[in-house]
Order: C-alpha cells, then structure tokens, then sequence
C-alpha cells in the first residue's frame, strides 16, 4: 500500500481490528521496503523502527500452508490469471482464507476482482 493514504489508513484499521494472514516472505518484503524508503531519504530510521514496532503490536500470521499450494492452486493462478509467482501466492492465501486482498498491484487486483475477492486498495 502507498503510505499516508486514506486506502492504507484503512487497510491498517482493518487488520487491527481483525488480524490477518501474510505470506512466510511478507517480513522480508516490509523490511526492504523500510530499508529502502530509509535510504531514499523518505524516512528515518527512526521512523522505521517505529512501523516495526507498530506492526509486532498488529494480529499477523505467518501461514503455513502458501509452500504446500505453490505446485498446484498457486501455479494455476499463475497460468490462468498471468501473475507473477509472489502475486499468485498472495491471491492463493486470500482465496484460501476467504480474506479481503490488499494491494496496489493493478493486475493484482483485477485477478481478485474476477474471482470475486473482496479487494482494499487504493
């Protein structure tokens, strides 16, 4: 999600309400996005730090499943629905969960939207 959007304010309330579930790699990703923003001088590290914090406080699962549906449900999603390896895991994860998807991911969300996924996005 873009930061300091309206969207993203709301995915955060969503998730803080409710929880949610993200792939084993999504701390990796937040990561190298803080770190990046971080060196674009878009924020401090100080800053960083703090939406680290933030996000621990936050119900996230790590799910366990996304390597067990790679070969199969996942794949398909990839042929069917021309996405890359991350973003069919992501729709694979929302489907299997039956959870709205968040992204700003433009092929992404149009995928989601023909499945009939609930999508938050910008």
């Amino acid at each position: 999600m873009t930061e300091g959007t309206d969207a993203s304010r709301a995915v955060l309330r969503c998730v803080a309400a409710d929880g949610t579930n993200v792939l084993s790699l999504w701390r990796l990703e937040v990561a190298n996005v803080l770190w990046n923003a971080v060196c674009r001088g878009r924020c401090d590290k100080d800053y960083a730090k703090q939406c680290f914090e933030r996000l621990k406080r936050l119900r996230i699962a790590v799910d366990s499943e996304t390597d067990r549906h790679a070969w199969s449900q996942t794949r398909r999603l990839i042929c069917e629905q021309d996405l890359s390896l991350y973003d069919a895991a992501y729709l694979e994860l929302a489907m299997r969960r039956g959870q709205p998807l968040a992204s700003c991911d433009a092929a992404l969300i149009n995928a989601a939207r023909l499945l009939r996924l609930e999508v938050l996005s910008t």
